[in-house]
C-alpha cells in the first residue's frame, strides 16, 4: 500500500478551489453535477482507505477476531507507521460510520414528518395547506402514504415543522411514486403576486425535475465521511438553488419575476427553518442576495465543461485529477493488501 493509502484522505483538498469558482463562473447545472460527483468519489475512496487502515490496526490488537496471519510482519510492513496509523484509523472510521448513520436516521425522521403532514390530501401535483405561516417546498416522489391521516389543524402544525422556503423535502421511495409534488401554504401564496406564484411553482418543479435532492444527499453524506469535503456541500447547496432559479426563469420567461419571488419568499418565510430540513437537503438554500443578483444578470452560458485555459477550468481539472488519483490510490491499496493477506495466509 505504502503512502498511497493516505492520499484519498487528503486529496479532497484539491477540490477546494473549484468549490468556490464553480459558484460564480459555471452554469449551476454543471457546477452541481461536477461538485457532487467529485464529493461522492472522494468520500467513497477515503472511507475505503480508512477501512484498509483499520484492518491493519485491528490485527495488532490482542484478542482480535481476525486470523492470526493478518498480524504477520509482512502485513504491517505494507503500511508506513503502522502502529500509529492503524490504531488511529479505528476511532476515525467509527466516527464516520456513526456520523453517517445519524444523518441517515435524521433524514428518515424528516421523511416521515413530511409524509404525515400530507396524509389524507389528494395526490395532486400541488398541495395547498390552509396555513397562515408562509412556506413552500418540493416533495420528491409524488403521493403521500394513504395510511397517514390527519385533521386540518394537525396537518398545518406538521407542515410548519417540515418546511423551509426554497428547500426540498424528501418523501420515501416506497411511499411515494411519480415525479413529486409541490407543497405550499396559503400564507405564502397570499404574499405573492400571480407572476411570482408562477415563478415559485416553476422553481419547486425544477427541483423535482432535476432530482436535486440526490445531489444534496450525496454531498451531505460525503461531508460527514470526510470533513475536507464540507466546502463542496456548501457550494452544492447554493448551486442547486441557482439551478432551480435558472430553470424557473426560463419557464416563466422573466428573470425579474423569479428574483422578486425569491426575495419576497425570503422576507415572508420564518427566518429559521425547521430542524431536520438542513440534514435532509445538505445545507441551506444559499445566500438570497447573491441569487437575486445573479438573476439580475444575463443567463449564464451552459458549457458542459469549462475551457481549460480559464481559472475555473484549471480548478475543475485539478479536482477531477484529485478524484481520479483518489480512486486509483484506493484501488491500488485494496489490491495490494488483498495480495499481501493472501500471501501470508497461504505461504509457499
Amino acid at each position: 500500500m505504502g503512502v498511497f493509502v493516505f492520499l484519498p484522505l487528503v486529496l479532497p483538498l484539491t477540490a477546494w478551489p473549484v468549490a468556490r469558482l464553480a459558484e460564480q463562473r459555471l452554469h449551476p447545472r454543471t457546477a452541481t453535477r461536477l461538485l457532487a460527483a467529485v464529493a461522492g468519489v472522494s468520500a467513497v475512496c477515503s472511507t475505503l482507505c480508512l477501512g484498509l487502515l483499520v484492518i491493519v490496526g485491528t490485527a495488532q490488537l490482542p484478542g482480535n477476531p481476525l486470523p492470526d496471519s493478518w498480524s504477520d510482519p509482512d502485513v504491517r510492513a505494507a503500511l508506513p507507521y503502522d502502529e500509529i496509523a492503524g490504531r488511529a484509523a479505528i476511532p476515525a472510521l467509527l466516527a464516520v460510520l456513526v456520523s453517517c448513520a445519524a444523518a441517515a436516521w435524521r433524514q428518515v425522521r424528516v421523511r416521515r414528518r413530511v409524509v404525515a403532514a400530507l396524509g389524507g390530501l389528494p395526490p395532486t401535483p400541488v398541495a395547498v395547506l390552509q396555513d397562515r405561516t408562509p412556506y413552500a417546498y418540493a416533495v420528491p416522489g409524488g403521493r403521500a402514504r394513504g395510511g397517514a391521516r390527519g385533521h386540518g389543524r394537525e396537518r398545518r402544525r406538521r407542515g410548519r415543522e417540515a418546511h423551509g422556503p426554497g428547500r426540498e423535502a424528501h418523501g420515501p421511495g416506497r411511499e411515494a411514486r411519480g415525479p413529486g409534488r409541490v407543497v405550499v401554504s396559503t400564507g405564502m401564496l397570499a404574499g405573492l403576486a400571480p407572476a411570482e406564484r408562477r415563478a415559485l411553482f416553476a422553481h419547486e418543479r425544477a427541483h423535482l425535475a432535476g432530482r436535486h435532492h440526490r445531489y444534496l444527499l450525496t454531498v451531505h453524506l460525503a461531508a460527514r465521511a470526510n470533513p475536507f469535503l464540507r466546502p463542496l456541500r456548501t457550494a452544492v447547496s447554493y448551486t442547486a438553488e441557482r439551478w432551480a432559479d435558472e430553470e424557473a426563469a426560463a419557464e416563466v420567461g422573466s428573470r425579474r419575476s423569479v428574483a422578486r419571488a425569491i426575495g419576497k419568499a425570503a422576507l415572508l418565510a420564518p427566518r429559521a427553518p425547521a430542524a431536520g430540513l438542513p440534514a435532509l437537503t445538505g445545507g441551506g438554500a444559499g445566500p438570497v442576495p447573491r441569487r437575486v443578483a445573479a438573476l439580475m444578470r444575463p443567463a449564464p452560458a451552459g458549457h458542459a465543461w469549462p475551457p481549460v485555459g480559464t481559472a475555473v477550468g484549471l480548478a475543475a481539472w485539478c479536482a477531477a485529477f484529485g478524484a481520479t488519483v483518489s480512486a486509483l490510490s484506493s484501488a491500488n491499496s485494496a489490491v495490494t493488501l488483498f495480495l499481501v493477506l493472501r500471501g501470508v495466509a497461504s505461504p509457499m
